[in-house]
C-alpha cells in the first residue's frame, strides 16, 4: 500500500471516529435538554394558552360558533401533542346538541362538543380533570352582565380560558413527569357550560368510560384572578371522608381555603350529582365577570401556576389512597 493510500485510510478512520463522537454528543445533549425541561406549571405557557383562547379573534367562543370550534381544535391539538389517547366518540370529540333557554334567539339549538383525552396508566380507576372552554360569544346567548351586551366580544379570559390553560398544564405535567401513576387520567374540556352545564351533564349521562371507574373529578373554573387576601377557594371538601387526609399537612405559598359544597354553578356539579367526589378550584367573582372586560392582561399567571401546584399536590396525595368514598354534603 502506498503512503498516500495509508494517509487516506488514516484520515477516513479519524473522520468516522469524530462523526460517531459528535453524533453521540448530540444525543447526550438532546437527552440532557429533554430531561432539563420542567413539567411544573409555567406562567409563560399559561399566558400563551389564555392569550389565544381569549383573543378578540376568538370572538368569545360562543357555543355553536366557528370560534368555539377553533377552541375545541386547539385543545385537541394540545392533547395530541401530549400523546393523550382520544376518548371521545369521534376521536377526541364528543359531539352533542345544546339549547339556549335563557333568552329567545333564532338559533337556539346549537351543535357543541366536549374534548376528551385519556392517559392510560393501566390502572383500575381514573381521575377526571376538567374545565369548560366556551364563553358568551358576542353577548347574544344570555348571562352577560353588560348594560348593552349584544355585539360586544366577551373574551372570557378568566371565565374560562384560565381553567382551560390549567387543564392543559396539568395534562402536560402528568404526561411528562416520567411516572406511571397508580391511576389513569381523563382530561375533559367541556362545551356549553355557560348554557347550563350542558357538556358535563351530557358526559355523565353518556360517559366514554364507566362512571364506576372514576375516582374523583377535579374542576377549574375562573382561576386567573387570585386575590392574596382571599386566596383560592377549593370546594368539594365535604364530598369524601378522605379529603381531610388528602389535605393534611398541605403547604403552599399560594393561600387557599376549603368549602364543603359539592354542587354549584360549574361542571363538577354534574359529577357530584352522580355521587362522585369532587374538588372545585375558583379564585372568586370580580367586576369583569360575564362582561366584555374579562381580558387577558388582568390574569395573574404566576398565581395560577401556584394554584396548579396545589392541585398537583392534592392529586398526588389522593393517589396514595384507595378509591375515595363519596359523601353527600348536607
Amino acid at each position: 500500500m502506498s503512503g498516500s493510500a495509508e494517509a487516506y485510510l488514516c484520515l477516513l478512520t479519524i473522520f468516522n471516529v469524530m462523526r460517531i463522537f459528535f453524533h453521540s454528543l448530540l444525543l447526550v445533549m438532546g437527552a440532557v435538554q429533554a430531561f432539563g425541561q420542567s413539567v411544573t406549571p409555567s406562567p409563560e405557557i399559561i399566558r400563551k394558552h389564555i392569550s389565544y383562547l381569549a383573543s378578540d379573534k376568538m370572538k368569545g367562543r360562543g357555543t355553536g360558533s366557528k370560534e368555539n370550534e377553533k377552541a375545541a381544535k386547539y385543545v385537541a391539538k394540545q392533547f395530541k401533542k401530549y400523546q393523550l389517547l382520544p376518548k371521545g366518540t369521534d376521536g377526541y370529540y364528543q359531539p352533542f346538541t345544546a339549547k339556549i333557554r335563557r333568552i329567545v334567539v333564532p338559533d337556539s339549538v346549537r351543535e357543541a362538543r366536549n374534548v376528551i383525552g385519556f392517559l392510560d396508566n393501566g390502572a383500575q380507576y381514573t381521575i377526571v380533570i376538567g374545565a369548560h372552554f366556551d364563553h358568551l360569544g358576542l353577548g347574544r346567548q344570555g348571562s352577560s352582565k353588560a348594560d348593552k351586551p349584544e355585539g360586544q366580544i366577551h373574551n372570557g379570559a378568566d371565565d374560562n380560558a384560565s381553567g382551560v390553560a390549567g387543564l392543559l398544564e396539568l395534562a402536560r405535567y402528568f404526561c411528562g413527569n416520567d411516572k406511571k401513576e397508580p391511576y389513569n387520567f381523563l382530561f375533559i374540556a367541556f362545551g356549553a357550560e355557560e348554557l347550563g352545564l350542558v357538556g358535563s351533564r351530557y358526559f355523565v349521562n353518556n360517559p366514554t368510560l364507566p362512571l364506576a371507574e372514576i375516582n374523583f373529578m377535579s374542576n377549574m373554573d375562573m382561576i386567573g384572578r387570585y386575590d392574596p387576601n382571599r386566596g383560592v377557594g377549593i370546594g368539594g371538601y365535604g364530598t369524601s371522608a378522605e379529603w381531610p387526609v388528602v389535605f393534611k399537612d398541605l403547604k403552599s405559598d399560594t393561600k387557599f381555603f376549603t368549602d364543603n359544597a359539592g354542587s354549584g354553578g360549574s361542571d363538577h356539579g354534574s359529577f357530584y350529582a352522580k355521587q362522585i367526589p369532587v374538588l372545585f378550584f375558583h379564585t372568586g367573582g370580580h367586576d369583569d365577570y360575564h362582561k366584555p372586560t374579562d381580558d387577558t392582561e388582568k390574569i395573574d399567571v404566576n398565581a395560577e401556576a401556584g394554584i396548579l401546584g396545589i392541585q398537583i399536590k392534592l392529586i398526588e396525595n389522593a393517589m396514595l389512597l384507595p378509591k375515595l368514598s363519596f359523601t353527600e354534603v348536607k
